[in-house]
């Protein structure tokens, strides 16, 4: 059991580092401020193709299907409470500052999905070497992207890009985290993931559909519109096309 301890740690953390190689091309200046506004409409598409076509099919497949409806509600509700108390808090405590509370609730929803994704990894170790092999690669495809579109969010939302990278490389160690948690209490984390994923296909649809897509129809220009509205295709086709590439790994 100690090689498949060691195996689950190596490939969580593995996740939680090339889950961000992909922001640094964003890290200079011109580059990221050129396709920032376009990679929140890809975020947008990232985030809801995520939670529909990801962690909806996988919670229906473990039978929740009838608490399916109510945790999504719940997770959409606790979202917009948690959003509200955070733009309170931010506008008392940091009235010079312009923060988008949409920031942190982003960070809330990567890191519960983040740690799903450890619990995932450890599942996978624990039934074989080669299982688990193929999970983290492709936890790692369906990462690189998701990361790129969260560290956009959090740029757009008013982080600076080095705290926006730290917060993201800290949301993707909760990866490990879930994976040793798992790990350890195997039977209890195996009946709370579908519970789990349920409430943050909530989250992701308000982040995506309250946050992101307001910001988005912004934009009155009708070419600037049309480009949006392809990147917000190319995130849900890229989150679709690894779901389906990796279907049965």
């Amino acid at each position: 059991m100690a090689i498949v301890l060691l195996q689950i740690v190596i490939a969580s953390i593995l996740v939680s580092l090339v889950s961000i190689l992909g922001i640094l091309i964003f890290l200079r200046k011109n580059t990221l401020n050129k396709f920032l506004f376009y990679l929140v409409s890809f975020a947008a598409g990232t985030l809801l193709a995520a939670a529909f076509l990801d962690l909806l099919p996988e919670v229906i497949e473990e039978g929740f299907g009838e608490n399916v409806p109510i945790l999504i509600l719940s997770g959409i509700l606790s979202f917009f409470v948690l959003e509200k108390f955070l733009y309170w808090h931010h506008h008392h405590a940091h009235e010079h500052e312009e923060m988008h509370g949409f920031t942190y609730l982003n960070i809330i929803g990567d890191g519960i999905h983040n740690f799903l994704d450890g619990a995932v990894i450890a599942v996978s170790f624990m039934n074989s070497t080669a299982l688990g092999i193929a999970t983290t690669i492709a936890i790692i495809a369906h990462e690189i992207p998701q990361e790129i579109a969260d560290f956009s969010i959090l740029v757009y939302g008013g982080f600076s890009k080095m705290k926006a990278l730290v917060y993201n490389f800290l949301t993707a160690l909760t990866a490990l985290l879930g994976a040793l948690l798992t790990y350890f209490f195997s039977s209890i984390m195996e009946n709370s993931h579908a519970y789990i994923a349920a409430f943050t296909i909530g989250g992701f649809v308000y982040i995506a559909s309250t946050d992101l897509i307001p910001e988005i129809h912004k934009e009155k220009n009708l070419k600037k519109s049309m480009l949006q509205l392809l990147m917000l295709g190319l995130g849900i086709g890229l989150i679709w096309f690894v779901g389906i590439f990796f279907e049965g790994h």
